[in-house]
């Protein structure tokens, strides 16, 4: 019997999506349940599973872009397909395969040894080092196993990334490369194409609606850090042997902005149409750069939140990123952004509001610089921090004031709860 693989609905609105990549081949043999294909909407990339066992037929390729509801692929349940090349001998091939490119590598940059390759082995077309070969006949592999396994081993982009790297003549036999690896102009006057991802062409015009929908504005100031430093110098390894996550400065930067926006709730607050939406909740999206493009996961309830929670959240949310395991449901929503440009170096920026939020706070790199300290000029761990926000809906004492109020809840980090001041020990709850 034909089953058809169906292209689910990633969620309302979206009618279209890419193929990102197939995890099996044609005419492989599959098994109920198991993930077969990710596809990428304009906002996430999920994976779809067979819906049966059997023979798999692909109709799509890789790159493609599909409707909602179209048939991809189809599924023989009464046939058996190919089996995997992982399957059999070829299974225990592939778990050594890692040691073996390893050891190719090695040969390469190496001087070669003076052993003769036997005659069977130049028969074969199999060129093993000594160690290599040494570690198949460990694991009791013939070469016979080894070329049938190279044979149907399907190369990724993460075996054809490795060797290209380990195998450039730039690359020097410790493994570090020379400094003409950094150039790589060959003085080639051809140009390439390809296409936009779903996630890249959505996340394109997004952008140009913000700048032609909104009235858009930024203001800055800068914060001393000194004071969150010291908390987790003294504190860092109390706060993880407690709660077994690390305190880092993004969850001083959520919590001071959840407490500020219950000074300025205008912060809180979104147009729809001729009305303003304000929220008695905080759900702050945290952007994160993921191996297809930047997503921006939400916290949910951030303001009832301890800096423990928020710092596994992140944790959470960035690992699902990096995995590109981010749902549609974690990143819908949010009522404030928080990017931090710092990680990459940046030292200013004007960040760009996610719509349809009206305000979003940029976090950039510490740099220690001169300040006037009463009257004395000190070095302090300095950090600039920007807020950029929709000036049809937030005035500038606002954004202002409320840009300030994070700056005071970040250098005085006793007062983020609720303008007390309890002891550090209350904060970070050790």
């Amino acid at each position: 019997m034909q089953v058809d693989i169906i292209v689910p609905s990633p969620g309302e609105s979206i009618t279209e999506v890419q193929i990102a990549s197939w995890l099996v081949n044609n005419g492989e043999q599959v098994e109920k349940d198991q993930d077969i294909v990710e596809i990428d909407s304009d906002k996430a990339t999920i994976s779809v599973a067979a819906t049966e066992s059997g023979k798999i037929s692909i109709q799509a390729e890789e790159g493609d872009t599909v409707e909602v509801g179209s048939v991809i692929a189809q599924i023989d349940s009464e046939a058996q397909g190919t089996q995997a090349e992982t399957s059999g001998k070829d299974a225990v091939a592939a778990d050594t395969s890692v040691e073996a490119d390893k050891a190719i590598v090695e040969e390469k940059t190496e001087v070669k040894s003076a052993e003769r390759v036997t005659t069977d082995e130049a028969d074969l077309g199999l060129h093993l080092s000594p160690l290599a070969r040494k570690l198949a006949k460990e694991k009791n592999l013939s070469e016979e196993a080894l070329l049938e396994a190279v044979k149907h081993h399907r190369f990724n982009k993460k075996d054809i990334t490795f060797y290209a790297d380990q195998t450039s003549p730039a690359t020097t036999a410790s493994g570090t490369q020379s400094p003409q690896a950094i150039n790589h102009w060959t003085g080639s006057r051809e140009s390439h194409k390809k296409g936009m991802s779903m996630l890249r062409k959505k996340l394109a015009q997004r952008l140009v609606s913000v700048k032609n929908e909104t009235a858009m504005l930024t203001t800055f100031n800068e914060v001393n850090m000194t004071p969150i430093m010291n908390i987790r110098k003294q504190y860092k390894e109390a706060f993880k042997e407690k709660h077994n996550i690390g305190l880092g400065f993004m969850s001083f930067f959520t919590k001071a902005v959840t407490e500020a926006m219950q000074f300025f709730p205008q912060i809180n607050s979104q147009i729809d149409g001729d009305e303003m939406i304000s929220f008695d909740y905080v759900d702050v999206s945290i952007a994160v750069s993921a191996p297809k493009g930047l997503v921006v996961p939400v916290i949910r309830n951030a303001e009832m939140l301890s800096l423990a929670e928020i710092e596994r959240k992140i944790k959470e949310l960035a690992i699902k990123a990096r995995d590109n395991k981010i749902s549609l449901e974690e990143m819908t929503g949010g009522n404030f952004t928080i990017t931090n440009g710092g990680v990459f170096g940046s030292m200013m920026s004007t960040p760009i509001l996610n719509p349809p939020q009206s305000a979003i706070l940029g976090m950039h790199n510490i740099v220690e610089r001169p300040i006037a300290v009463n009257g004395k000029v000190e070095i302090h761990p300095m950090m600039y921090i920007a807020m950029s926000y929709d000036h049809r809906i937030i005035d500038g004492k606002e954004s202002v004031g409320f840009l300030v109020k994070v700056k005071e809840m970040l250098e005085n980090p006793e007062r983020m709860l609720f303008g007390s001041k309890p002891p550090i020990e209350s904060l970070l709850d050790l």
